[in-house]
């Protein structure tokens, strides 16, 4: 069994940041090709501009995943760049508060497009290459491709200020199932990654602007810390690995055990 991505072509969306820039410089570093994608171009160009550049085994791509059009050009220049696509990971994601007793608020909708929707459509699009390839290559057994989402153990928790990402991150679990099945004769196993609260540059200025925050954290984490970003790249990379072939359509929780305590006044993500 091997956990190895050596030489797989991987799509990383939410890439220019946070958990994404993490899962793909983690995926690069492992000597996968990686498409690392975003809307903030500027960004992308400052982490991985000169590496691209030298042309090995990361590209960029910048561009809204809520058009249609960008998505198809997407795998257009994954194509153009690496010739296949084995592994899509959905890490563009976006957490704003909403007022559940506001009907004109639209946080819920348009988290709903932009965590799940956007997931969709990529995933429907990846998948049909990913058959294709298989088809191809007149593969007969073992996986086709696998596609992993991220989530939030914010899909099992509630918190009145986060109604839009609770339910976002619950329709995004739901979708990760029903894709599971609707492509297992393909192949392609679909999962997910669901993480409580994770060390990124938001976080740390939120944990910099109130250190209560951190202590009520840990003091709700039966690990007693906040995870590194690189601990969920790894729990990605073992679900895109061949470690996983038998696995689909499972939400793995990367909390340090936050989910098993009591709900009550612990932190929603």
């Amino acid at each position: 069994m091997s956990f190895s991505i050596v030489g797989k072509t991987a799509i990383v969306t939410g890439a220019a940041n946070g958990v994404g820039l993490a899962i793909a410089r983690h995926f690069a570093d492992h000597d996968a090709n990686v498409m690392f994608v975003d809307m903030d171009e500027a960004r992308l160009i400052d982490e991985v501009g000169k590496a691209a550049e030298r042309e090995g085994n990361v590209r960029y791509f910048a561009g809204d995943l809520r058009e249609r059009l960008t998505v198809a050009n997407l795998l257009s220049a994954t194509i153009d760049a690496f010739e296949r696509i084995d592994i899509l990971v959905n890490a563009s994601r976006q957490m704003v508060p909403s007022d559940p007793l506001d009907p004109d608020a639209d946080a819920v909708e348009m988290l709903i497009e932009q965590n799940v929707i956007t997931s969709l459509r990529l995933s429907q699009i990846v998948a049909k290459r990913m058959i294709k390839q298989a088809e191809d290559e007149e593969l007969e057994e073992g996986s086709a491709g696998a596609i992993i989402n991220l989530s939030s153990i914010a899909a099992r928790r509630t918190h009145p200020s986060l109604l839009g990402y609770s339910v976002s991150s619950a329709a995004l679990d739901q979708l990760t199932r029903s894709l599971a099945v609707a492509l297992a004769q393909h192949r392609i196993r679909v999962n997910a990654v669901a993480f409580g609260s994770v060390l990124s540059a938001s976080l740390k200025g939120a944990l910099k602007d109130n250190s209560d925050y951190r202590t009520d954290i840990c003091e709700h984490t039966p690990l007693g810390r906040i995870a590194k970003p690189g601990e969920v790249a790894e729990a990605v990379q073992f679900l895109a690995s061949e470690g996983a072939q038998f696995v689909t359509g499972q939400i793995l929780t990367v909390d340090g055990g936050r989910t098993l305590l009591d709900p009550v006044n612990a932190p929603a993500h």
